[in-house]
């Protein structure tokens, strides 16, 4: 399965999502039929407070999980705020940006905050216990940093 542009800003991924937390919600209410239990309320309750993770496995070895989505004008890789593991990263804003043939695993778990353990899953790369990712579907680019300028230095020769 191609983990393209389609696949992230189309159906497929909220797709997982949402079954993620359906089937979360099943487990939970057991005694509920499938095909019935969007229409209890207890049910919709409960899939609503879910919280989502994302966790994409790269070919490198590398694996990060998922803040948010950054939507890009390109469509050739993915952008996103990712959540940081180590104490050095969680100072500020750490956003990656992976080439699309680069993702071979995307894992979506849902679990209930009341629920959530407390050792959470190490991940590999980028992740720990902190509040949980946003939800929803990708967001616009946000405004671009302005860079300072530095003035190129001119070359020095060390023949005399």
């Amino acid at each position: 399965m191609p983990f393209n542009f389609d696949w992230w800003f189309s159906t497929p991924y909220l797709s997982r999502l949402e079954e993620a937390k359906r089937r979360c919600g099943l487990t939970h209410f057991p005694a509920l039929k499938p095909e019935k239990a969007a229409e209890d309320k207890k049910f919709a309750r409960f899939i609503s407070e879910l919280e989502v993770r994302t966790i994409l496995y790269l070919r490198d070895g590398f694996s990060y999980e998922i803040k948010e989505i950054i939507e890009q004008p390109t469509t050739s890789t993915l952008t996103f705020e990712c959540m940081p593991a180590d104490d050095a990263y969680k100072v500020g804003c750490f956003v990656v940006t992976v080439p699309f043939e680069d993702i071979i695993r995307v894992e979506v778990f849902a679990v209930h905050p009341s629920e959530k353990p407390e050792d959470l899953p190490s991940i590999k790369g980028f992740a720990s216990s902190q509040a949980p990712p946003l939800q929803g579907p990708p967001t616009k680019d946000r405004s671009a940093r302005a860079e300072p300028h530095e003035p190129a230095e001119a070359p020095t020769s060390t023949l005399e």
